[in-house]
């Protein structure tokens, strides 16, 4: 057998085959221009379209911050703080990374204050991202950061703090968990107080980390500070008197208004029942309303007043002309309207000091529906005050033409239309200024107000101080409103209330004056609702409650007595000065 020759693989014949010269040229011609067509890509990619690339990279990595803006403080006239934001912390999870032994959930949950399995339930919700609790006090927030656990991360937020509690809180309203306003002076200058959120760019991980703070974008921009014209002190005099007031007639609710004649301001305002706004919980429907705006009511005779002045204006009675009530029913069509007890001839001035229904009605049919329609118009009855303040009612004034003879006369003496109690507060400014109405103001007024709109005579309105000063004096409705020191006037109002289109057997108790009668420095209007402990008498109910508020407001803004105090009075207001005396000391 021959031997064969080993031939190694470099000597193998076909490798002695010469390729084509074209072909290395042409592999090589390949290779350089991918690579040239890289290289090209990549300049477009990085110096001339880098845009597309570089937002792909940051979002996977960069975000953007929302700084939050101080909300403006709101003061009293004085500058009293009555609301601010405080600094707390929102606790937040990421569900994916927070892996907690049951020993950190439970001691995170007791931190919380929250039931560990609905802490668990959160945790395991299979969201990207989700809060824990909100408004953590800073103290706490400080502990559960201590702990270091995987997954949970915290925030900046504010919470709003009342210091005036339940006093302002109708008044001043409350924010929601957002810090954005809900309901009174929050809500109505919600623009003002909230300010511009800020922005910031970060770096996170993929824990939601931030491991570098890039740049500003936007600085945050503060709310405005607000300063609201009521005073601190008369609104806390109000609020005891009215908290006194209802327990003492056992009343639904109640609610009252203080104005400042010179400028329009509203100096208190309050309403009851009322509820705390630093702890929420359990409220009712009942205890946010307020009931100065919201509610309307028939106002009963304290509407009385202005049908006299109509009256004195046209020149269709003097102070003194006679008016004959006769035995004090007056039938008009198939109603009866009648007096509390017979009066005969009656002057001007005893028919509102008495009040008298017959004799307002005999003064009211003088004039022509358009004419009472008109009045009610200018005095702001049947339209909002525009006050920005949430839920404000416009009363009920229906038009004119629609207006029937009994309808016409009962109007006349307040049944039959509906007002709010700031309403009523704002149109017997017209007394008090000389027949001038003016806007009101929620927020304090540095000098005078703009001019207001004249409705009456300076001389009309004088007269009509005088017999509302009689009205409100001891052969009047409501001597109770007599005030120590200082001359008052005023007009009380008892009306029954409709319930399903029907006068029921309950009751709105109310009392609209001013004082000094002479030279008005305040108008306070109080309205009872359902009292039901034996007195519904305006007189009776809110009368006492009007004298209170006006004593502690005249007291307080420093108006000068107008009539000298008896030694009796000197001795009762020397008791009242001792403990507020010794209140003065302790806080010293």
């Amino acid at each position: 057998m021959k031997k064969q020759r080993s031939v190694t693989f470099n000597h193998n014949p076909l490798l002695k085959r010469e390729l084509p010269a074209w072909r290395p040229r042409l592999v090589m011609l390949a290779l350089m221009g991918c690579s040239l067509a890289l290289a090209g890509r990549a300049l477009y990619l990085q110096g001339i379209h880098h845009d597309f690339l570089q937002a792909k990279g940051e979002s996977r990595y960069a975000r953007t911050l929302e700084v939050p803006a101080t909300r403006g403080r709101i003061t009293d006239r004085h500058g009293d703080i009555l609301a601010v934001s405080t600094p707390v912390r929102a606790v937040w999870a990421l569900p994916s990374d927070a892996r907690l032994e049951p020993a950190q959930a439970r001691e995170l949950a007791r931190m919380l204050e929250m039931d560990v399995n609905e802490l668990n339930r959160r945790l395991a919700s299979g969201r990207d991202f989700v809060y824990l609790k909100r408004q953590v006090p800073p103290e706490v927030a400080a502990q559960i950061a201590a702990l270091g656990l995987p997954g949970i991360h915290q925030e900046r937020e504010y919470r709003r703090y009342y210091p005036g509690g339940e006093v302002m809180a109708h008044l001043i309203g409350f924010t929601d968990v957002e810090d954005k306003g809900q309901e009174g002076i929050e809500l109505a200058f919600e623009k003002r107080l909230a300010g511009q959120a800020g922005a910031r760019r970060v770096i996170k991980d993929r824990r939601g980390r931030i491991v570098e703070d890039v740049e500003p974008i936007r600085s945050p921009r503060d709310g405005e500070d607000l300063a609201l014209s009521i005073d601190g002190k008369i609104q806390y005099l109000v609020w005891s008197a009215l908290r006194d007031a209802m327990h003492e007639h056992k009343a639904k609710a109640a609610s009252a208004v203080v104005l400042d004649t010179r400028t329009g301001e509203v100096l208190a305002l309050v309403n009851a029942p009322t509820f705390n706004p630093n702890n929420r919980s359990g409220l009712t429907g009942a205890q946010l309303r307020n009931r100065a705006f919201t509610d309307s009511f028939e106002p009963g005779s304290v509407m009385k007043p202005f049908i006299a002045a109509l009256a004195l204006e046209r020149g269709k009675v003097r102070a003194d002309t006679a008016i004959d009530t006769g035995n004090g029913r007056m039938t008009i069509g198939a109603a009866t309207i009648s007096d509390t007890k017979r009066h005969g001839v009656m002057t001007v001035s005893e028919i509102v000091q008495k009040s008298s229904n017959v004799g307002t009605v005999k003064m009211a049919q003088q004039f022509s529906p358009d004419e009472m329609w008109h009045l009610f118009d200018q005095l702001g009855f049947g339209a909002a005050l525009n006050l920005g303040f949430p839920g404000e009612t416009s009363g009920r004034v229906r038009p004119a033409k629609s207006w029937r003879p009994i309808e016409q006369a009962t109007m006349s003496y307040g049944h039959g239309i509906s007002t709010s109690l700031i309403q009523m507060a704002r149109a017997y400014m017209v007394f008090a200024r000389d027949g001038e109405l003016v806007p009101l103001s929620l927020t304090r007024v540095d000098g005078l107000p703009s001019s207001g709109r004249r409705v009456f005579s300076s001389e009309t309105a004088r007269q009509m101080r005088t017999m509302l000063h009689l009205a409100a004096g001891p052969g009047g409705t409501a001597p109770k409103a007599q005030v120590p020191g200082y001359t008052v006037a005023g007009k009380t109002g008892t009306a029954h209330k409709l319930e399903d289109g029907r006068y029921a057997r309950k009751y709105v108790s109310s009392f609209v004056g001013f004082a000094p009668a002479n030279n008005p420095r305040i108008v306070v209007a109080v309205m009872v609702d359902e009292p039901s402990a034996g007195q519904y008498f305006g007189g009776a109910v809110a009368a006492p409650a009007f004298s209170r508020i006006a004593e502690g407001a005249l007291r307080t803004l420093g108006v000068a007595p107008d009539v000298p105090l008896t030694p009796l009075q000197l001795a009762r207001r020397s008791a009242a000065d001792e403990p507020a005396a010794e209140v003065s000391r302790e806080r010293m």
